[in-house]
């Protein structure tokens, strides 16, 4: 972990055929029919969330969003501008004022331009940075009743958190330090953060088929999670009992990230799952939410949780171990939730670490931002930017497609794929493509064979996906061996489509397949 990172606010940016000859393959070009269509191109999962835990109608969610993406830009500009001079900025609670500190009074006109409101400051955020690196290499020293510490940009000072009746433990802490008067407030809560694993149940995965967590993101070859949910060597399964994957890093205390490599037969997703409905998300990046910004967060255990982030470069004190830069929330969670996704609007923003509290009374929690898990270990994030949202037939029973007319059958390439209908694309590792062109195609009960030819050195997955429930869900998949993958599926009648999964390299693909 860098001890040097700045507590300054990041940015937030939130989202937002065919010819033929055969009656089977026949392609829709309709639009879908959804359970909710996304407003302001923000996820109806996300919208309800936050009107749930943030008393928001979706109306007032949607321009809550629009506001902090204005802010994460004019923030990031700012920042630039003031230099030294920059006191940090942070939203007000009803997300409709930006202010930022300043510690260089010149800098005051410069906020007001933006249309932000400057707020004067003693220290630019840089000093406080420094006192509360300070303070983490001294954590070793920290009493156990004290239970973390980190920068307030608000009240421009480091704050230390001790439980009641431990505040003197957290003065002769700071002062050990060698913090300076007024710069470190010892600040009281009942807060005892721990780490949030070993409850079962719901949709996760198991650590040693023993400990549960929630899978955080998924990532080119795997996911990241929580540190402390698992050791390099560690196996993990799904909550289905099916082997997974192996952690390949880790790091707890100190930082709380992992990496689990999984196998051939799971394929990461860019989206995030309510778990307890079963309702997915898209993630479309990891631009940095500012301090102030509203925040979700999925977990195995309690699902989809809303609130508002209080502080980056957050310190907690487990009794692990100490752990720094962390992000602070006044979220809820529970224990199972550890490793979970932290959304803001589609952007993701980390993998959950612990906290204090629960559901039933509120509480505080803590995440590992995402981009750090990402650089340290050269991973890169699967987004659902090249998954095209699912398109549904008409309604109307048993209503069918008129017959089109078929394509020559194109002849078989170099490694014996041909059948009715011949697609090609070029695809990269994290990327996904659906076919044909994006839609679906009817096909009555029978079977249904596809070949599909990858580039030369590239690893990817073919996944045959039926409409059902509302969405496409994948039925059959088949993973490439020496550059090829074969699939053949008993299906009953309705609408499908193929989906493309870039694993590893990249290049041009050859997809041909039929239905009978």
């Amino acid at each position: 972990m860098d001890r040097r990172r700045m507590t300054a606010i990041g940015v937030l940016v939130a989202a937002a055929g065919l010819t033929a000859a055969v009656t089977v393959p026949s392609f829709a070009g309709e639009e879908p029919r959804r359970a909710a269509p996304a407003a302001g191109g923000v996820a109806p999962e996300v919208l309800d969330a936050m009107g749930r835990d943030l008393a928001l109608t979706r109306d007032q969610a949607v321009e809550r969003l629009r506001t902090e993406r204005w802010a994460a830009g004019t923030v990031t500009r700012l920042r630039g501008e003031l230099g030294a001079g920059y006191g940090g900025s942070w939203l007000s609670e009803d997300g409709a004022t930006l202010t930022v500190a300043v510690a260089d009074p010149a800098g005051e006109a410069r906020v007001r331009a933006a249309g932000a409101v400057p707020k004067r400051v003693s220290r630019g955020v840089a000093e406080l940075d420094a006192v509360k690196t300070r303070l983490d290499a001294a954590g070793a020293e920290a009493s156990p009743d004290v239970a973390g510490w980190y920068v307030d940009v608000a009240d421009n000072a480091v704050v230390v958190i001790a439980r009641p009746g431990a505040e003197a433990d957290g003065r002769r802490f700071a002062a050990a330090a060698g913090s300076k008067a007024g710069m470190v407030r010892v600040r009281t809560a009942d807060e005892a953060p721990r780490p949030l694993f070993d409850v079962r149940g719901g949709d996760a995965y198991l650590i040693n088929n023993a400990g549960r967590c929630s899978v955080g993101f998924s990532v080119v070859g795997g996911f990241v999670t929580a540190g402390h949910c698992g050791r390099p060597g560690d196996r993990t399964t799904g909550s289905n009992r099916v082997a997974q994957g192996t952690f390949a890093a880790s790091s707890f205390p100190g930082d709380d990230w992992a990496f689990v490599r999984v196998n051939a037969d799971w394929t990461p997703q860019g989206v995030v799952t309510d778990f307890a409905d079963g309702s997915t998300v898209a993630v479309n990046g990891s631009t940095e939410a500012p301090v102030g910004a509203s925040i979700c967060r999925s977990g195995s255990t309690t699902g989809t949780r809303c609130g508002l982030i209080q502080a980056k470069n957050a310190t907690v004190n487990y009794a692990e171990g100490t752990v720094t830069g962390l992000t602070r929330t006044n979220v809820c969670a529970e224990p199972g939730d550890s490793g979970g996704a932290w959304l803001s609007g589609d952007q993701a923003q980390g993998v959950t670490s612990g906290g204090s509290g629960d559901c039933t009374r509120g509480g505080t929690t803590f995440f590992q931002p995402v981009n750090e898990i990402l650089q340290r270990n050269n991973l890169t994030l699967v987004t659902a930017g090249d998954q095209p949202a699912p398109t549904q037939p008409p309604a109307g029973g048993g209503e069918t497609t008129p017959p089109v007319t078929a394509e020559p059958t194109p002849p078989a390439d170099d490694t014996g794929c041909s059948g009715q209908v011949s697609r090609t694309g070029r695809i990269a590792a994290g990327r996904t493509q659906i076919q044909p062109d994006g839609r679906f195609y009817r096909v009555p009960d029978g079977t249904q064979e596809a070949c599909l030819s990858a580039p030369d050195g590239a690893r990817m997955v073919l996944e045959l996906q039926r409409f059902t429930g509302g969405t496409f869900r994948t039925v059959a998949r088949a993973a490439t061996a020496d550059g090829t993958a074969r699939l053949t599926a008993e299906t009953q009648a309705g609408a499908y489509r193929y989906r493309v999964v870039g694993l590893s390299g990249s290049g041009e693909y050859t997809l041909a397949f039929s239905a009978r």
